[in-house]
C-alpha cells in the first residue's frame, strides 16, 4: 500500500471516528413538525426533518476569520440553552396583517473561543446565525453555508452572472444536481420538493455584512456565496475595473451575523402568508413612528410624462409636476415622486431650473401632497446630512434611492446609514436598484419598500415582466418583504399584440390583471405608474385605485399555485379586497365567501371582458348584492385577472 492510500485510509478512519463520536443537539418547531439536528464533531453540521421526512441532509457550516481561526472547526461545546418565545408583534406598517404571531423555539450553543450558534425554529421554517463574542475587530474571509437536500429536487433559480446586478432576475426551473459551482443566483430561491413542502432559502437581519447569493456543487446542494469587499468602485466604474479585497467584511468582534433562513411550508399559498423574514429582523429603533405614513404615489418615469389635453409642454418642468400634484390631491393619492431629472444626477445641488423646486415644494405643501425625491446613491451618500436637511426644509417626505446594484458590506452598511439618517429627519425611504428586503424594515419602519423585482418598467424594453412572472415572484421574492413593482398600466396587451415601446409603454396581460396587482402585490408605497391623464380618462379604474388600501388588517390566501395563479383576500376595516391573477392560461376559479365572513354584502368587481383575450384593455365593472353562502365564479382570460371590493363585512 503506497503512502497516498495509507493517508486516504487514515482520513477515512478519522472521519468514521469523528462521526461516531459526534454530539447531537436538537430543537423543534412549536408544532413539532420541523426538527433541526445539530451534529458537533470535527465540524458543525445541521440537518432538517419535516413531518418525519428527511428534508435537508447534514450540511456543514463555518465562518473563516483567517489565519486558521475558523468558527465551527474542531468545535468545543461549552454549553447550550433552549428558550421558547410566544408573542404578538404589531407592525408599524401593516403589510399583511395588524398582528404578527412570533412563536418559536430557540437553541443557543456556546463554544470555546468566544462564539455561539443560534438556531430558531418556527412552524413555518428555521434559521441559524453565528454570534461572535470577540473583543476588538474581526475580519471575515469566508462563510460556509450549505443547504444539502436529501434528494435531487427542482429549484426556482433566479440566476445572475455576477455580484453587480439590479436583482431583477426571472426564475429558471432547474434540477438541483444541474447547478454547478460556476452558476449563481440571488436570494430568495425556492426548492420544489417532490411529494413534500416548498422550501425557500434567504437571509434576515442583514447588517454590516455582504448579502448571500447561492451557487451549486452538483450534489443536491445550494451553497452560500458572498461578494468580497469593494476597495474601488461605484456606479461609474466599469465592472472589470472594480477592485475587491480578499475578505468579505471587517466588522466589530462582538456582534450577531445574519440569519440563514429556510422557510418550510406545505401549501404554495403559505409562501404568500409567511412573515418569517420580518420576525427575524431586530426590533424598531424608532421610538415614535407616528410620522410614518403609507400611501399611493403618482409616478412619472414609466409613463415618460405622456400628459395630453393640456395647454403646457409636458416634461421635466414646474407645470407638469403641478399637474401631478393636482391629480394626486383630487383623487386621494398621498404622494408624488419626482424621479430622475429634477436635479443633476451626479450633483444633486444643481437643480433643474425648469422645475422651480422652491415653488413646487411649497405648492405640494399647500395641496397636502407629499413629495418623494429620487436620488442616485453615490451622490446622495457623499452629502447625505446636508441634502436631507434641505429636503426637510422643503417639506419633502421621503427619498427614492437608486442604482445601488450590489450588496457587498459597504452597500449593506449604506442602507442602514440611509435608514438611520432619514429616520432622524422623519423621511421615508424607497430603495430602488436594490437587493431584497432582509427584515431591517422592522428595525427602521421608515423603510417602506424595495425594488429587487422585475417590475412593470421592464415592459418599456422587454417582455419578461409578464403574467407568468407576476404569479411567480410573489411566492419567492415577496416572501422577503414588500416589492415596488410599480403597477397600474392603463394600456395592456395580450402576448401576440405586445410591443415594448420605451416612451409609450404597455403592460402585458389584461386591465383587470393590472388592477388585481394592487391587492396581490405588497408595497406600503404603491405606485400608480401610468400617466394622470390616462387615469382620468379611465374613471372607473381610477375610482378603484383611489380607494384600494396599501395596508391590511388580515390576509387570507384562498388558492394559489406557484407560476400558475393566485387568489387572495385582504381585509381593511370592515371591507374585504379580493383579487385573482393567472398566467398566460385562461382560467376559471370559484371563490367561497364563507371563508371570509357571514352576511349579505355589496360586491364591486372588475373582471376581464368577454374580448379580453383579444384586447387586454377589455374589462367589465359590476356591482351586485351577494351573501356569504354564495360563491363567486371568476373567469380570467389568458394573462387575466379580477379585482373586487366586498363591502359591509362586520366580522
Amino acid at each position: 500500500m503506497n503512502l497516498k492510500n495509507i493517508t486516504l485510509l487514515l482520513v477515512f478512519i478519522s472521519t468514521v471516528i469523528t462521526n461516531s463520536n459526534a454530539k447531537e443537539n436538537q430543537v423543534s418547531s412549536p408544532d413539532q413538525n420541523i426538527k433541526v439536528t445539530i451534529s458537533i464533531g470535527e465540524e458543525i453540521a445541521y440537518s432538517v426533518d419535516y413531518k418525519g421526512q428527511k428534508l435537508i441532509a447534514p450540511s456543514a457550516i463555518s465562518m473563516d476569520l483567517g489565519f486558521g481561526d475558523v468558527l465551527g472547526h474542531r468545535p468545543e461545546l461549552m454549553g447550550s440553552k433552549t428558550t421558547t418565545v410566544n408573542e404578538v408583534l404589531k407592525p408599524v406598517v401593516k403589510e399583511k396583517r395588524s398582528e404578527v404571531k412570533n412563536h418559536y423555539n430557540e437553541l443557543i450553543l456556546s463554544f470555546r473561543g468566544d462564539y455561539q450558534l443560534a438556531f430558531r425554529v418556527f412552524d413555518d421554517g428555521m434559521a441559524y446565525r453565528w454570534i461572535s463574542k470577540r473583543k476588538g475587530d474581526i475580519t471575515v474571509y469566508n462563510e460556509e453555508a450549505n443547504f444539502t437536500f436529501a434528494t435531487n429536487q427542482m429549484v426556482y433559480f433566479p440566476e445572475t452572472k455576477g455580484f453587480i446586478t439590479a436583482f431583477q432576475h426571472t426564475y429558471k426551473y432547474l434540477p438541483l444536481d444541474s447547478i454547478s459551482s460556476n452558476r449563481m443566483c440571488i436570494t430568495p430561491a425556492l426548492v420544489d420538493v417532490e411529494k413534500g413542502p416548498k422550501v425557500a432559502i434567504t437571509e434576515a437581519d442583514l447588517r454590516d455584512y455582504p448579502g448571500m447569493f447561492l451557487t451549486g456543487n452538483s450534489n443536491n446542494t445550494l451553497k452560500g456565496k458572498y461578494a468580497p469587499y469593494i476597495l474601488k468602485g461605484d456606479r461609474l466604474v466599469k465592472k472589470e475595473d472594480i477592485k475587491r479585497a480578499d475578505y468579505l467584511a471587517r466588522t466589530t468582534g462582538t456582534r450577531s451575523f445574519p440569519w440563514r433562513v429556510v422557510t418550510i411550508v406545505d401549501n404554495d399559498g403559505d409562501l404568500l402568508n409567511t412573515e418569517i423574514v420580518y420576525r427575524l429582523g431586530a426590533p424598531s429603533k424608532i421610538k415614535d413612528p407616528s410620522w410614518i405614513k403609507s400611501g399611493k404615489i403618482a409616478w412619472d418615469w414609466y409613463n415618460a410624462n405622456n400628459i395630453y389635453n393640456v395647454d403646457f409642454r409636458a416634461g421635466l418642468n414646474y407645470d407638469t409636476y403641478k399637474y401631478y400634484i393636482d391629480f394626486a390631491a383630487d383623487n386621494g393619492i398621498e404622494y408624488v415622486v419626482l424621479d430622475e431629472g429634477w436635479s443633476n444626477t451626479y450633483d444633486i445641488w444643481e437643480l433643474n431650473e425648469d422645475m422651480r423646486m422652491d415653488d413646487l415644494t411649497a405648492y405640494a405643501l399647500e395641496k397636502e401632497v407629499g413629495l418623494i425625491l429620487w436620488v442616485e446613491w453615490s451622490t446622495f451618500d457623499a452629502d447625505m446630512e446636508a441634502l436631507t436637511d434641505k429636503f426637510v426644509e422643503w417639506g419633502v417626505v421621503g427619498i427614492k434611492m437608486d442604482f445601488m446594484n450590489r450588496d457587498d458590506q459597504y452597500m449593506v452598511r449604506l442602507y442602514e446609514r440611509v435608514a438611520e439618517t432619514c429616520a432622524r429627519k422623519q423621511l421615508m425611504v424607497d430603495f430602488h436598484g436594490a437587493f431584497k428586503p432582509t427584515g431591517i424594515r422592522r428595525t427602521y419602519p421608515n423603510i417602506m419598500t424595495y425594488e429587487g423585482v422585475a417590475g412593470l418598467e421592464n415592459c418599456k424594453w422587454a417582455d419578461y415582466s409578464d403574467p407568468e412572472y407576476d404569479v411567480t415572484f410573489p411566492f419567492i421574492r415577496m416572501l422577503a418583504g414588500p416589492a415596488d413593482y410599480t403597477p397600474g398600466a392603463m394600456n395592456t396587451a395580450q402576448k401576440k399584440n405586445f410591443k415594448p415601446i420605451f416612451n409609450r409603454p404597455m403592460g402585458l396581460g389584461t386591465r383587470a390583471h393590472q388592477l388585481a396587482m394592487y391587492v396581490v402585490f405588497e408595497s406600503p408605497l404603491q405606485m400608480l405608474a401610468d400617466s394622470p391623464t390616462a387615469y382620468m380618462k379611465e374613471t372607473e379604474c381610477l375610482a378603484f385605485l383611489s380607494e384600494v388600501p396599501v395596508e391590511w388588517d388580515e390576509t387570507v390566501v384562498l388558492d394559489a399555485e406557484v407560476g400558475e395563479y393566485i387568489v387572495i383576500a385582504r381585509k381593511h376595516g370592515n371591507d374585504w379586497y379580493l383579487a385573482a391573477m393567472t398566467d398566460w392560461t385562461k382560467r376559471d376559479v370559484t371563490i367561497d365567501l364563507s371563508e371570509l365572513s357571514t352576511g349579505t354584502f355589496t360586491l364591486e368587481e372588475y373582471a376581464d371582458g368577454v374580448n379580453a383575450d383579444r384586447n387586454g384593455n377589455d374589462y367589465k365593472k359590476t356591482i351586485r348584492t351577494i351573501s356569504s353562502d354564495e360563491t363567486i365564479e371568476v373567469k380570467m382570460a389568458p394573462g387575466g385577472g379580477w379585482a373586487a371590493i366586498l363591502r359591509g363585512s362586520e366580522n
